[in-house]
């Protein structure tokens, strides 16, 4: 946990000081935080869910994945967050423990969660991370 906020701090700098907006601007900022700094990978999980787990039909579903030491980290990175958007997450989890053997975290980045969408990622245990008010 003491990492997560570590590369929490590391990434509001380096989204102050660059102006890092872009989600795949930002994405790639984080793999090089993450890698080199913790030693962790980040890549992209993706996945045929043919069962319809996530939106209740066949989808390809894929979300950013860190693996830091025996910890899974699924992280959805948007520029803003409704409760939809947690709920996919909470689902997309439920999917990789299914299918991996693996119950990971989830960890939310965003500039802007809506309030309910805020209280719903509490609720499922999910980490949120949004700017610094």
């Amino acid at each position: 946990m003491e990492e997560m906020r570590e590369c929490e701090l590391l990434i509001y700098a380096v989204g102050a000081r660059w102006g890092i907006y872009a989600e795949s601007t930002f994405r790639n900022a984080m793999r090089e935080l993450v890698e080199r700094l913790f030693g962790g990978k980040v890549e992209v999980w993706r996945y045929e869910d043919k069962e319809g787990v996530v939106f209740g039909h066949p989808y390809v579903v894929e979300v950013d994945l860190v693996k830091a030491g025996r910890d899974h980290i699924l992280v959805r990175v948007k520029s803003s967050i409704s409760r939809a958007d947690v709920y996919e997450l909470w689902r997309i989890g439920q999917l990789y423990q299914r299918v991996r053997g693996v119950t990971p975290r989830l960890a939310i980045v965003s500039p802007y969660i809506e309030d309910a969408a805020k209280r719903v990622a509490k609720e499922l245990g999910i980490e949120v991370y949004v700017r610094p008010r």
